[in-house]
């Protein structure tokens, strides 16, 4: 079977892509087993003796260990509660029928304009009184916060997009509203939850500004803030940062691999799981 000359381009645009992301990639370890003088010298050539103790340097003085779990905890949780609160927004502004539920979606929607250096500061202020800095709570109040107009602007698009009948007949049998989000417009939006749940995981992972300024104890920094320890006012410890990046590297895909996919990925999972039959409820309200 011969191939048409138009995939034969997307093809090849495919794997010029792919060598684009991977290269970087792939030089990126390649300078995690040199030394610092090596890569100063030629930073493209080959490591002479491979450097495996900069994995160990960056692992025990980075503390990577208690760095990525602080990220992992902080992530999943915030993961989780704004999936939990947006999702449930969004399906009463989708699905109810009530005035203000197109000027709700504007409120939160204007959340998504608000840059998080505007409020760095009073938010700052303000858990410093609480007593909330220093503390990973600290980190995921203000992560679930600003992750819910998304959270809520994505899911409001799926809710919409479902048939009318399908909650009409749920109603018929029996289902309340919550029975409605839980085993009916939630199974049907697998592809939202995991959109969703896929861009605040990594973007509450990359977060640095926040938990730089919120967090001081050294056994409670999250990892974009303990890579910056690499960085010295004078010089770079490129080879042993490059060492710490690829050690966060695997545990996070093998953390995101676990959480979204995997056939019953946890974080979509609590949400979608959808019974045989429907138990039955009290009538929804006719809002649906």
């Amino acid at each position: 079977m011969k191939c048409k000359p138009k995939k034969i381009i997307i093809y090849i645009i495919l794997i010029i892509l792919t060598l684009i992301y991977i290269l970087p990639f792939l030089w990126m370890i390649n300078v995690s087993l040199k030394t610092n003088q090596e890569l100063m010298t030629n930073p493209f050539s080959m490591p002479e003796v491979l450097q495996l103790g900069n994995y160990i340097y960056a692992w025990v003085n980075g503390n990577l260990g208690i760095a990525m779990l602080n990220s992992f905890i902080v992530c999943s949780v915030s993961l989780i509660l704004s999936l939990t609160i947006g999702s449930m927004a969004a399906f009463a502004i989708a699905r109810m029928k009530w005035k203000l539920s197109e000027w709700t979606l504007s409120y939160f929607l204007f959340g998504m304009m608000i840059p998080v250096h505007c409020v760095l500061i009073p938010l700052f202020v303000q858990f410093s009184k609480l007593g909330l800095t220093d503390s990973l709570i600290g980190l995921i109040i203000p992560y679930t916060v600003f992750a819910l107009p998304m959270v809520i602007f994505l899911m409001t698009g799926f809710f919409k997009s479902l048939q009318n009948e399908i909650f009409e007949a749920a109603c018929i049998d029996g289902c309340s509203i919550y029975s409605c989000f839980f085993k009916i417009a939630a199974p049907l939006t697998k592809t939202g939850f995991s959109v969703a749940g896929m861009m605040i995981f990594v973007s509450s992972w990359n977060e640095l500004l926040m938990a730089l300024v919120f967090i001081s104890d050294v056994n409670k920094k999250t990892l974009p803030v303990t890579l910056t320890y690499f960085v010295g006012p004078y010089a770079v410890n490129y080879v042993q940062m490059f060492a710490a990046i690829i050690i966060a590297f695997a545990f996070f895909i093998s953390s995101f691999v676990s959480l979204f996919l995997t056939p019953d990925c946890p974080c979509v999972s609590i949400f979608t799981r959808c019974p045989t039959s429907l138990p039955a409820f009290s009538k929804a309200s006719a809002a649906i």
